[in-house]
């Protein structure tokens, strides 16, 4: 049977979309208890519910001896990544598309804003990261997460480092490098990616900004590609075949 939705819901979520859509402007001020009672056939205590919501959101905002009033600056939704949406590739693939977006403009600000101490900084940590050569078995897909906050931070733009710093971990601990480079291509892999690397640390030191932005999204785009590989090799293997599809399909890309 279908849940049924309880009437205070449906009078929030109305006037909720009205606000946000511009119908209810900010600064208006909202119809009376009764008028809304009669807008939606509903009583005042659903009414008086619904109201309490829009205020817990910052929708809402009461005059006293006045009524209620559309917030002057409506405070937004909490942007969050449900766990539910972490468990499958997919959803790995979605959040990389949304990182490419952040990211290829961060790195463009980067090069425009940074320091010459924070371009030196970012060299330090590129070349740490990608001296280690880890066991890919062993190491996070996106291991490389402390360079691309490095490039955030000089970007001067505090809300790209804020969300690049809540979304690389729950990208980075999702997938193992060892899901897509077998031993044998491990080498090549990692020249790869330090080849990637370079190329927008350069650009940063050039404070070429175009390039920077190029370079980033040559590199994210590759990444992007590599866990589409793989999700392609999930769906058509099962069992201990996924690697070895997942590789076959990824080495063109790391030769």
């Amino acid at each position: 049977m279908t849940k049924r939705i309880p009437l205070s819901t449906v009078v929030a979520e109305s006037l909720s979309e009205d606000i946000l859509s511009g119908e209810l402007r900010p600064g208006t001020q909202l119809p009376t208890e009764a008028e809304l009672c009669a807008e939606y056939d509903v009583s005042r205590t659903v009414v008086r519910e619904a109201i309490a919501r829009l205020r817990s959101e910052g929708l809402v905002i009461p005059r006293q001896g006045l009524g209620m009033f559309v917030s002057e600056a409506p405070a937004p939704y909490v942007f969050s990544i449900p766990e539910a949406a972490l468990g499958e590739l997919p959803q790995t693939l979605a959040l990389l598309e949304l990182r490419l977006g952040v990211e290829v403009e961060a790195a463009g600000l980067c090069a425009e804003r940074r320091s010459d101490d924070e371009a030196a900084g970012i060299r330090a940590i590129m070349e740490q990261a990608d001296g280690l050569r880890e066991d890919p078995a062993k190491v996070p897909l996106h291991y490389d997460h402390d360079f691309h906050l490095a490039i955030a931070n000089a970007a001067r733009n505090r809300f790209i480092h804020g969300f690049l710093s809540y979304l690389h971990p729950i990208i980075g601990s999702r997938v193992q490098l060892g899901h897509l480079v077998a031993a044998e291509v491990k080498d090549s892999y990692y020249a790869r990616i330090h080849a990637e690397h370079e190329g927008i640390v350069r650009a940063i030191e050039k404070r070429n900004g175009r390039v920077a932005r190029d370079s980033m999204r040559r590199h994210l785009h590759d990444s992007f590609e590599r866990v589409r590989a793989l999700a392609l090799a999930s769906r058509a293997e099962v069992g201990n075949t996924k690697q070895v599809a997942a590789v076959d399909l990824i080495r063109p890309i790391v030769r």
